[in-house]
């Protein structure tokens, strides 16, 4: 990604709107670390673009809320051996 960091963090916020990913599988589709997407969703889409700030925190609020039942069906499926 050669974007401005301002322009980087619009993107990854439309793609977590679109998607309703996670951080995780959006550093993994834009091939950067989970603290630089986290950083630039959270902090600086604040300032550059409140309004897509404010729809991605909802999604991200409810990926979150989400997290313990991703986490044990992952458990399940590492030991059914899937």
């Amino acid at each position: 990604m050669k974007e401005s960091i301002g322009e980087r963090a619009v993107i990854l916020g439309e793609y977590i709107l679109d998607t309703g990913a996670t951080v995780r599988a959006t550093a993994k589709v834009f091939k950067i670390s989970k603290s630089t997407v986290h950083k630039d969703v959270t902090e600086k889409l604040r300032y550059d673009n409140p309004q897509l700030y404010k729809e991605v925190k909802s999604v991200l609020e409810k990926n979150k809320q989400e997290r313990h039942i991703r986490g044990g069906l992952a458990t399940r499926r590492k030991y059914k051996g899937e």
